[in-house]
């Protein structure tokens, strides 16, 4: 993996790092790109909080200036399997995860997470933000979409001092039409070890379920770009035995 050089060439970015696969392979572009970069995750409330031990050691791996870890408490709104105590979906069929919101969904949070973003881009000296929102697996989310990111940089170039004063905010967004086959296919040339990532809403201990939505698309892009899941699996039935233990 390609590591951080602080003076590359002076541009600055936040990369949003949530220790998953999508948002490590935008880490590896921000750096591809040039870009210095400091990288802000969340311990927002979720039930399970191996994604941050895995965001730690993917900053370290990858050589990141900075890594801020914010706490929030999104687990008091509840709301979402994701923050309070409601059964995570499982074996749902890859189509209806196109076509409905789950309940996966954290109500707010990636407005959340992209104010706390502007804000300390706007401290260091950032003028670029990127995110790994995707829009093609994840068009059930409705803060995954590029209408959403769009009128969220409106507003936040309109309500910041940087924006006023005319150095407004860039947000990058570069899996957003990518399926999981390409964004794999994209972070392999770049030498992204996938290893180090967590997807999965519901893991048992060190394993990952195999069954949530995450798991199951995670998995089909890995069989559809011809590679092994290096993660290990509790269960992952139906993609032509990848990630099995």
């Amino acid at each position: 993996m390609k590591k951080n050089d602080a003076n590359a060439t002076g541009k600055e970015a936040v990369v949003l790092l949530s220790g998953g696969l999508d948002s490590t392979t935008v880490l590896a572009v921000a750096l591809d790109q040039g870009y210095s970069c400091s990288c802000l995750s969340f311990n927002y409330g979720q039930r399970q909080t191996r994604e941050l031990r895995q965001a730690r050691l993917i900053g370290k791996r990858m050589g990141v200036r900075r890594h801020l870890f914010l706490r929030l408490d999104l687990g008091a709104i509840g709301g979402s399997a994701l923050t309070a105590d409601i059964n995570v979906p499982k074996d749902r069929p890859l189509e209806d995860m196109r076509e409905e919101v789950p309940v996966t969904y954290v109500p707010g949070r990636n407005i959340i997470f992209l104010a706390h973003a502007v804000a300390w881009a706007e401290v260091i000296g950032a003028a670029d933000i990127f995110l790994g929102i995707n829009a093609i697996d994840y068009s059930g989310y409705p803060d995954c979409r590029p209408d959403f990111l769009a009128a969220f940089a409106a507003m936040a170039n309109l309500g910041t001092k940087a924006g006023a004063e005319g150095r407004p905010f860039t947000f990058h967004a570069p899996l957003m039409h990518l399926d999981k086959k390409d964004i794999l296919l994209k972070g392999r040339a770049l030498g992204v070890d996938y290893s180090l990532t967590h997807s999965c809403y519901d893991p048992q201990g060190d394993l990952a379920c195999g069954r949530c939505d995450a798991c199951r698309l995670r998995l089909r892009g890995f069989a559809e770009a011809g590679l092994v899941d290096p993660v290990r699996y509790a269960t992952a039935d139906g993609f032509t035995g990848v990630g099995k233990t």
